[in-house]
């Protein structure tokens, strides 16, 4: 099997490109935001443009955007207006252990609108996308039948990705194989095996962080265990492949403005009990490599628990891994998203988006 370290030095840096709900068609409707003219979930077709949209159809508003953009508020916003309910999109806040350092909406700000996947994930479990899409379309579906309104919410691209595309049929990878890059992981870094998948899929590479460590696990075990590309298992069973999504809107704030949001809300979060979370992840002897256990605030915090780091550094190295977080996602909403509509204000976007979906009632 290759090594990591065979790589390191003679490879070039790879550049980078980028937690309770690029489409194949889309055309401009009446706010100018992009809508989808596919089967809906139940089956109807859904007209685009200000055509109206018969109360048993099943109408659905996507709303993505980086870290502390007020993407949340966006989505209660709309859905109180609507009389509908908010499915989360984001990886961290599925976890019930991350209350408080995944920023999940509190009961005031959920306002009394039904909320849907957050929080109903242990942190010692392994979530995926996959699981997602499975606990998502009963929630779409539940909807649909009542003739609701569903605004889903996020941060995590790809879960929004599978949503419109499906979700790719990979067959089972030997545990000796997975076993092997996680070992090369936990070595040489990301990085590294960022190298080395450049090396054997540049195309996968390419659309990689060198710093989603995950996903470039992922791409060299299928790699090595099918000898082929990742990109070539085709969505040959999407699970939601009747979903309408009628539609996808994208903030994307002003970039000093977002940090400053970032770092005051990290600020809040110390407040609120960022501490004692953390510290009760630590009591219950989680793996470090559990998702849960590597969201943004919990390595740093638990540096400080442990006395490795002083509450100051701890904080800060939070923030400044919250700001890389979010330049990410942004890049992933310009690079994946470019039919989705952007905007700088969460005002606008509800503005814009209750507009459109007044034309459709």
């Amino acid at each position: 099997m290759p090594l990591a370290s065979q790589f390191v030095s003679t490879w070039p840096r790879p550049r980078s490109r980028h937690t309770r709900a690029t489409t194949a068609s889309s055309s401009t409707g009446a706010a100018g935001l992009a809508i989808r003219d596919k089967t809906n979930f139940i089956g109807a077709k859904v007209p685009s443009g200000r055509n109206r949209v018969t109360n048993k159809q099943k109408r659905a508003v996507l709303i993505a955007g980086p870290t502390a953009s007020g993407k949340s508020g966006a989505a209660v916003a709309i859905a109180q207006r609507l009389g509908g309910i908010v499915i989360n999109a984001d990886a961290m806040q599925v976890y019930d252990d991350l209350k408080v350092v995944s920023a999940r909406p509190s009961p005031q700000e959920q306002a009394g609108i039904p909320h849907y996947l957050f929080g109903h994930v242990d942190a010692g479990e392994r979530y995926s996308v996959g699981r997602w899409l499975e606990d998502v379309a009963p929630v779409l579906s539940a909807a649909a039948r009542r003739g609701q309104y569903a605004v889903i919410v996020g941060g995590t691209g790809l879960y929004f990705k599978t949503l419109l595309e499906g979700l790719s049929t990979i067959p089972d990878i030997p545990s000796q194989i997975t076993s092997h890059w996680n070992r090369q992981l936990k070595e040489h870094g990301s990085w590294a095996l960022h190298s080395i998948l450049m090396a054997q899929d540049a195309e996968t590479a390419d659309e990689l962080d060198s710093n989603d460590s995950q996903r470039i696990v992922r791409a060299l075990c299928v790699r090595q265990a099918t000898g082929k590309s990742i990109r070539q298992f085709s969505n040959s069973q999407p699970l939601l492949a009747d979903s309408d999504i009628t539609i996808q809107a994208a903030l994307l704030p002003d970039r000093k403005q977002l940090y400053a949001r970032i770092e005051e809300r990290f600020d809040n979060m110390i407040e609120a009990g960022a501490l004692p979370e953390v510290e009760a992840l630590i009591v219950r002897g989680l793996p470090d490599d559990l998702p849960a256990m590597r969201a943004i605030g919990v390595p740093e915090l638990a540096g400080f628990l442990s006395g490795e780091q002083t509450l100051d550094e701890a904080i800060e190295k939070a923030k400044t891994n919250s700001r890389r977080y979010a330049k990410r996602q942004m890049t992933w909403i310009r690079g994946q998203m470019a039919d989705w509509t952007l905007f700088t204000e969460p005002e606008d976007l509800v503005s814009q988006c209750l507009d459109l979906c007044g034309d459709q009632a």
